[in-house]
């Protein structure tokens, strides 16, 4: 395992490429893309004999806490993959950076314990 003196310029360059590179995609969509079989009510339909019914594709994402499920036209498809994809990696690069964040505050904290800094609560009481 790394030592903290090691770790944190490694995770602090991380940090650094990641938000150079990052731009908010203006078209990027959240969520998932997701392709269904559903069959209709109809008995003489052929989606009651064949496996694969009505290919129906859906966006499903959250809005304000509340999941949306939204129905995406064939001709569609290809463009909103696209914009799922490139949300999702928007949305993975913001939570590395957060959870790198994360990270160099517990190192840099052990670093300044090691380094023989006394906490604050402990300063404090020898007032």
């Amino acid at each position: 395992m790394p030592t903290p003196a090691t770790a944190i310029p490694a995770l602090r360059t991380r940090r650094q490429h990641l938000l150079a590179t990052l731009t908010l995609p203006p078209d990027g969509l959240p969520g998932s893309l997701a392709l269904s079989h559903p069959r209709c009510g109809s008995p003489t339909c052929h989606c009651h004999t064949d496996a694969q019914g009505h290919p129906s594709w859906t966006l499903t994402f959250m809005v304000a806490g509340t999941k949306r499920v939204v129905h995406i036209p064939h001709a569609d498809v290809d463009d909103v993959r696209r914009r799922v994809e490139v949300g999702n990696h928007f949305k993975a690069a913001v939570a590395e950076v957060l959870a790198i964040n994360a990270q160099l505050l517990v190192l840099e904290r052990q670093a300044r314990r090691h380094e023989g800094v006394r906490p604050v609560q402990a300063r404090r009481a020898m007032r």
